[in-house]
């Protein structure tokens, strides 16, 4: 007689109960007061393991698997009950020890209701019908007992204890060490790596909105987790230098590209605007750089035409896209939607205060002469903490860590040098800072020793971003200009560096360019060779040409001219350079035809395919670069129309009269 039609389906189910039943036992709890519900749990799926076990077991003695009708709905609703203990146990898992603390009534409450779906199960199973032997019908009737019995246990003492720290906190009370370590010692904190990677949970769960009820806790516990890894577990071991970045998201992995970066603040933008010469910027680092009484353009140096700051949409969606699949919390970006840490942020007192102590208290160790591994963990945890957040970068300089900071940019120890550099890159986005950095004693000549005897050229490029960042402040860009050692050093790493030096060393000309000045030091230094170099190669074409074409329009457009081969190089970055490059060369073009023109233009004329090259930038160009390449146009058009009518004159100079 062939088996039932359903066999085939009671085998898999059970099957599926029994992995199942395996599966559960293997989470482990992630803090001490999820170990009872953990163990319960797995206590009662080790039993159901062996009801299953036995019912395969005498299928395979009988040849075949016939459950009874309401036996088989029985086991698919059990088998729904364990999937959901499963989905909730890995959630568990993933979640902030911090966050389950806070939910840990919540937690225990879906555990007790998913027991008692169980026991109902239980209870109307009808075990008469099953072929299973009497010592699994005991384990049967005992998980029934022990389901009966199950409450909803959580321990709300700790939860209580960890608030009433974040009170005291708000109210500048610094936390006990000894109950702090208590704490972390039940949330199984115990070392910089587990509370880091507490601290970078929380922070994805804040992001995430994955509670709104506890999203101010949440930012407190962040600063709280911050300070007690300092206090209880020292500094954190430096990274190599290859996994060490240069600015807030970038100083951590994944690096974020260059393009969500606003070339003011060096940050991830959070508000694209593009301004009237095509670049984009942060809004608010843009606004400010307007406010400040700035009529050009920061990156390429050119005067703005108006004011008006455009959302840049698309890119404002490809980094929204990125931050969600690099899990980095949008905050302020997602639009229509405010970030619960940026609308709770400046009201978290305890957040503020923890970070606070943590700055103050590792500026104390620093300053207590630590040995060269000790001072390179705490001046790592000082560039982590300055890596985002103006109160951070304030918190930190406020405590006096600048001048510490410039002590260790001499430093023979490679890595140390490079943290202490990054940390000083890092703090001088804050304006404050950078008047800080500015007037420090030694300051721009440690600075500078690092531009010229760094280490590592990672070192190098971050020295160069440094003075880049000073730079945006008008008269700072004028003082570093006067110093001819960094322009020199400058010049050789944009020279000889790999492609990130020479593209920040070229980002770090192009800023001190935009004060008319600089324009002779820079000339003689050595700029225009340099960057003529530069545009040849591809990753650094586009800051080259911008660089040359500021030269251009503050008084050093001969300068550029008497560069070998200069008109066509400048032309071939027409023919197959970047959008932004082709814009630049343009514009350089325009500006030595209207002020060296007699020299320039015959040497334009000169180059083959030049009217097809204007022509073809013209229709396929940005904005500005189609206008450029039209102004181009246009003189290189009466140029011809001059020549034209002089040699006509010269022919038939009867007709003159």
């Amino acid at each position: 007689m062939p088996p039932p039609a359903t066999a085939p389906y009671d085998g898999e189910l059970l099957r599926s109960l029994l992995r199942l039943s395996r599966e559960i036992p293997h989470f482990e709890p992630p803090c001490y007061f999820l170990r009872r519900l953990f163990s319960s749990i797995s206590r009662k799926a080790r039993l159901l393991s062996v009801v299953f076990e036995d019912l395969l077991r005498d299928a395979v003695c009988n040849g075949e698997i016939d459950l009874p009708r309401s036996a088989s709905l029985c086991f698919r609703e059990i088998l729904v009950v364990l999937q959901r203990f499963k989905a909730l146990l890995g959630d568990c898992a993933t979640r902030s020890r911090m966050l389950l603390l806070l939910q840990s009534e919540s937690v225990a409450n879906d555990f007790y209701e998913l027991t008692l779906d169980l026991s109902t199960l239980l209870d109307i199973l009808p075990l008469p019908e099953l072929r299973i032997s009497d010592d699994v019908r005991d384990i049967v009737d005992l998980l029934r007992r022990q389901c009966r019995r199950s409450a909803p246990s959580v321990d709300p003492a700790l939860r209580g204890e960890i608030l009433a720290m974040i009170r005291e906190i708000e109210q500048e009370v610094v936390p006990d060490v000894s109950r702090l370590a208590a704490i972390f010692d039940k949330l199984g904190l115990d070392g910089t790596r587990s509370c880091r990677n507490e601290i970078e949970c929380l922070e994805r769960e804040i992001g995430d909105r994955v509670s709104e009820k506890w999203t101010a806790s949440m930012i407190a516990l962040v600063g709280v987790v911050r300070y007690g890894k300092c206090v209880l577990y020292g500094a954190s071991t430096p990274r190599s230098d290859s996994s060490i970045g240069k600015l807030a998201f970038a100083d951590s992995d994944p690096a974020v590209p260059p393009d969500f970066r606003c070339p003011i603040s060096l940050e991830l933008m959070r508000d694209p605007v593009v301004v009237a010469s095509g670049q984009t910027y942060d809004r608010d680092s843009i606004a400010k750089w307007i406010a400040a009484g700035h009529s050009t353009c920061p990156k390429t140096g050119l005067a703005l035409a108006h004011s008006n700051l455009v959302p840049n949409k698309a890119l404002r969606n490809l980094i929204c896209a990125w931050c969600r699949e690099q899990n980095i919390p949008l905050e302020g970006l997602e639009p229509n939607k405010a970030s619960p840490a940026a609308t709770t942020s400046c009201a978290n007192k305890a957040a503020l205060e923890a970070t606070r102590m943590t700055a103050a208290f590792l500026v104390k160790k620093l300053a207590s002469s630590p040995t060269t591994e000790t001072a390179n963990r705490v001046v790592y945890e000082l560039r982590q903490l300055a890596k985002a957040g103006s109160d951070n970068r304030a918190f930190v300089a406020e405590a006096g860590a600048i001048p510490l900071l410039l002590i260790f940019l001499s430093s023979e120890d490679s890595s140390l040098q490079l943290n202490a550099v990054t940390a000083l890159l890092n703090l001088s986005i804050l304006e404050a800072n950078k008047k800080r950095i500015m007037h420090a004693d030694g300051g721009i000549e440690a600075i500078v020793h690092v531009l010229a005897n760094g280490a590592t050229w990672r070192a190098k490029e971050n020295a160069a971003a440094t003075l880049l960042s000073l730079s945006s402040i008008h008269a700072y860009r004028r003082r570093l200009g006067r110093n001819l050692r960094i322009v020199a050093e400058l010049v050789v790493l944009a020279s000889k560096g790999p492609s990130s030096t020479k593209k920040d060393a070229l980002t770090a000309i192009l800023s001190l360019a935009g004060d008319r000045e600089n324009i002779p030091r820079l000339v003689e230094g050595g700029v225009v060779e340099s960057a003529f170099a530069a545009v040849s190669t591809t990753d650094v074409a586009e800051e080259a040409v911008a660089v040359l074409a500021a030269l251009a329009k503050r008084g050093a457009a001969a300068a550029v001219l008497e560069a070998e081969g200069s008109i066509a190089k400048l032309v071939g970055v027409l023919r197959c350079g970047s959008d932004w490059a082709r814009e630049n060369a343009a514009a350089a073009l325009v500006l030595l035809c209207r002020r060296v023109g007699d020299a320039a233009i015959p040497q334009l004329a000169m180059v083959s395919g030049i009217e097809w090259v204007i022509w073809e930038l013209t229709g396929s160009g940005t904005v500005r670069g189609r206008r450029k390449a039209a102004a181009l146009g246009r003189i290189y058009r009466r140029w011809l129309a001059a020549i034209e009518e002089a040699d006509r004159m010269a022919r038939y100079p009867s007709t003159q009269s």
